[in-house]
């Protein structure tokens, strides 16, 4: 039933945000209300905002909270009961800022670029549960700061086998002088974030991350694929090196995913990936971790140090080319034909194929 309580206002530093219907019951399965939504964000309010401050970001919206039916939005199914808005909301403040994105199609919009916590709670009130920030700044729109890798788990396999990849993981990125931090997907996947200096474009940043893929492949190829059709994947962990290009984001530490127990992205020091349970973590539970261990994602921070280079993974994707005859690998549909993509056809159905 819709909230009958009336709205109450919060001091969120020098702002004053209103939640309403703050009784609202938004993940039915554990009764955590709006209110206790917003409460979270409140706790954990350093490290989301470190996440997401000045970069721009999609906010996942569930205006009505897990109802029992509720879905997000597709392109083929646009009317739904929850949605990615990429442009700022209209009716929002005036001290809600922006950035100017541009999409693969050439389109752009001015999405939200949070600049305080503020922002994180007018956007919880709008039912935001998870934020999903480019892994630029404002100020560096072309060039990410972060390199992305979802270890993305396929059917038969679990956190466990992506717990277990990501420990080679760690091995490797060390071997090329980077330094990776973890953090649960809040579902089965494990995140790798890896700071970098804001000097490459999205392309080599994406072809940074196939190299790094392959890399991980030839270590493991039993438990390892950079496959994109998912009929050639086997039952391994998929590295989504796609979630590089342009456009395409992954949820911020400390967000809250749309799962009916509502967990939370949860950043991991490297030694408790190995033991750590994604059920762990969620709206009830991450305060008090926050407050034990602190912001483990700081090192992710817009502008922090120190910060690595790809000068390693792009002279590897050089060699995988020369001498292995490893291209490009297909991008999202909605993108525009690359140069020097494969053909975007599933190999079942693909009658050229050998």
């Amino acid at each position: 039933m819709p909230s009958t309580s009336p709205a109450v206002e919060l001091t969120v530093g020098d702002r004053t945000v209103r939640v309403s219907s703050p009784d609202r019951v938004v993940f039915p399965a554990r009764g955590v209300t709006k209110l206790q939504v917003v409460e979270y964000v409140l706790s954990v309010g350093e490290g989301i905002l470190g996440a997401v401050r000045d970069r721009p970001t999609t906010l996942e919206r569930w205006p009505k909270g897990l109802v029992e039916g509720a879905h997000l939005a597709t392109r083929a199914d646009p009317k739904a009961d929850a949605f990615f808005q990429k442009r700022i909301p209209k009716g929002a403040p005036d001290w809600v800022p922006t950035t100017t994105v541009t999409f693969p199609s050439g389109r752009s919009a001015d999405e939200v670029c949070p600049s305080e916590l503020a922002v994180l709670v007018w956007a919880a009130n709008l039912g935001t549960l998870t934020f999903h920030p480019w892994p630029v700044t404002s100020a560096a729109l072309d060039h990410p700061d972060q390199l992305r890798i979802d270890l993305d788990p396929q059917p038969g396999t679990d956190f466990s086998d992506a717990a277990r990849v990501g420990l080679h993981l760690r091995e490797l990125l060390d071997e090329l002088g980077l330094a990776g931090h973890p953090k649960t997907s809040g579902g089965r996947g494990l995140h790798v974030f890896v700071p970098i200096e804001p000097r490459w474009t999205f392309t080599e940043a994406r072809r940074a991350t196939i190299a790094l893929g392959r890399a991980l492949e030839r270590r493991l190829p039993r438990d390892v694929t950079v496959a994109w059709w998912k009929e050639e994947r086997g039952e391994r962990i998929f590295v989504d090196y796609n979630q590089m290009a342009r456009d395409r984001t992954m949820a911020s530490a400390y967000s809250i995913r749309a799962k009916a127990h509502a967990p939370v992205s949860a950043p991991l020091r490297w030694e408790e990936v190995g033991e750590a349970d994604p059920l762990d973590f969620d709206v009830t539970t991450m305060a008090a971790r926050f407050a034990e261990v602190g912001d483990l994602a700081a090192p992710l921070v817009a502008g922090a140090a120190p910060r690595g280079s790809l000068d390693a993974l792009l002279d590897l994707a050089d060699r995988d080319e020369r001498d292995r005859g490893l291209g490009d690998l297909p991008y999202p549909p909605e993108y525009p034909k690359m140069p020097g993509e494969p053909k975007r056809v599933q190999p079942s159905r693909d009658a050229d194929r050998d």
